[in-house]
């Protein structure tokens, strides 16, 4: 059979338009199906644009949504289904609200889906019933219930997966960084984060070995590991770094971890000889009530000295903050941006609280009625989307893009290239030209806030 995987753009400019990076989900089930003797392409939109007429010899199309590129996922669905393909959703927005996403396809693939995917494979291709397959949900016909088969565990051993196949992905050679995952789960449980519901709190890895192997085949220049918390084993950050450096594997990477990493200097001295440049931190705020309200258990007494410890083994900090918590103010919130601004941090973004199914924020917020749209695009961080405990949704709108405009302004430019600091300066003119962008394409963000604070939102269907 043929198979074609979509990626759907992001909708709108965002922070990240220009990191060209697809998730990995479609790259991995895109290796299986070739595994099986399938054909099989990957799209990613915000890599390459799609090709319909590949799709137009395709048994099977399969695409991947996360909350906020959902709507393009279903307009995509809708216009294949009405073309007869098979359609197959999946990924962290489909996962959560299936029956939502059967409006739009076949059948919804939850959770982790390879196994999930490659069963739905052999089922269509010897035309088996459904109804075996754990983790689908599906409709027996147009006018037919929905269908939930009981949920499948997540994978034991992420060494039984074979590599993503990159290569599969049109527009790969436009790929700056090479996306790398060696686990999957976490065994922490934030309140805003879905990943302990779609991937569990069991920190599951690849063998340090097969990740080795992995990084000496692709011979990589820029390697971004897509783990969620890459140090959460502090002792296979050492094994991995030791690794590369005896394989004399010569490329430059960045990864997420906490600030509490900032405890074991031997590790940060190892990440810097492997190749380390850049760690993505999630700081949120410096607001313990703030923290506590997010469930993020991270108590550091002195963050200024956590962030410093980065700086002085060579690697840069990306600082992550949330805003928008039932403790936040907008005293806090400002105490908290300028914080950031005389912490040692290379660039950082400010992203509004977004309560994205899945998690038990979601829960929370719909449950009290505080969900101000129901309008999916909106879900990417950079837009309100709830009514906050201790302000308007237009002060704490207000709030985000102040924050940002001061950290990327054209005067902390000025002052880094005044000090010969030239990659710090041109990193913040480049997030300067960015905001602008934003601005400019949201010029009537502050009055659809505005309206949306004035009315509460239509009630969410399941």
């Amino acid at each position: 059979m043929k198979i074609v995987f979509i990626e759907p753009g992001a909708p709108g400019f965002h922070v990240f338009s220009g990191i060209r990076l697809p998730r990995l989900g479609l790259p991995l089930l895109s290796a299986l199906a070739h595994e099986r003797g399938h054909e099989a392409s990957v799209f990613c939109e915000d890599l390459a644009p799609l090709d319909e007429t590949v799709v137009e010899d395709a048994d099977i199309v399969g695409i991947s949504a996360t909350t906020s590129t959902a709507p393009r996922a279903y307009l995509l669905a809708d216009r294949f289904m009405s073309q007869g393909k098979f359609v197959v959703l999946g990924g962290p927005h489909p996962t959560f609200r299936p029956d939502e996403a059967l409006e739009h396809g076949h059948a919804v693939v939850r959770g982790e889906g390879e196994e999930t995917f490659v069963e739905l494979l052999d089922a269509l291709e010897t035309d088996r019933s459904f109804a075996t397959i754990k983790g689908l949900s599906y409709r027996r016909s147009a006018r037919e219930s929905v269908v939930h088969n009981p949920g499948r565990p997540c994978h034991a051993s992420l060494d039984d997966l074979p590599a993503p196949d990159l290569t599969s992905i049109r527009g790969f050679a436009r790929m700056r960084v090479t996306p790398i995952m060696t686990s999957r789960g976490c065994p922490h449980n934030c309140r805003f984060c879905s990943v302990t519901r779609m991937f569990g709190r069991r920190y599951r890895t690849r063998s340090v070995e097969k990740v080795l192997d992995d990084l000496a085949r692709l011979k990589p220049r820029f390697v971004f590991f897509y783990d969620d918390n890459f140090a959460a084993d502090v002792e296979r950050v050492r094994e991995l770094c030791r690794g590369i450096v005896a394989r004399g594997l010569s490329f430059l990477w960045s990864a997420q971890v906490r600030l509490d990493l900032s405890r074991h200097p031997d590790v940060l001295a190892l990440m810097k000889e492997a190749g380390c440049t850049l760690v993505h931190i999630g700081i949120e705020s410096i607001d313990t009530a703030s923290l506590d309200a997010l469930g993020k258990k991270q108590r550091i007494a002195d963050p200024m000295r956590a962030l410093a410890a980065f700086k002085e083994h060579g690697i840069d900090v990306h600082g992550m903050f949330i805003f928008g918590t039932d403790a936040d103010t907008v005293d806090s919130l400002r105490e908290t941006a300028a914080f950031s601004r005389k912490a040692p941090l290379f660039t950082v973004q400010y992203l509004a609280m977004t309560p994205l199914p899945g998690t038990p924020l979601f829960d929370e917020l719909e449950r009290g009625g505080r969900l101000l749209t129901s309008d999916w695009s909106q879900y990417d961080g950079h837009h309100v989307v709830h009514r906050p405990a201790r302000m308007t949704p237009l002060e704490l709108q207000r709030e985000i893009i102040a924050a940002t405009v001061r950290f990327y302004s054209s005067w902390r430019v000025l002052a880094r290239a005044l000090t010969f600091r030239w990659m710090h300066a041109y990193y913040l003119m480049s997030g300067h030209r960015k905001m602008k962008r934003w601005l400019k394409s949201n010029r009537d963000l502050v009055a659809r806030v505005a309206r949306g604070s004035s009315r509460a939102a239509a009630p969410l269907s399941r």
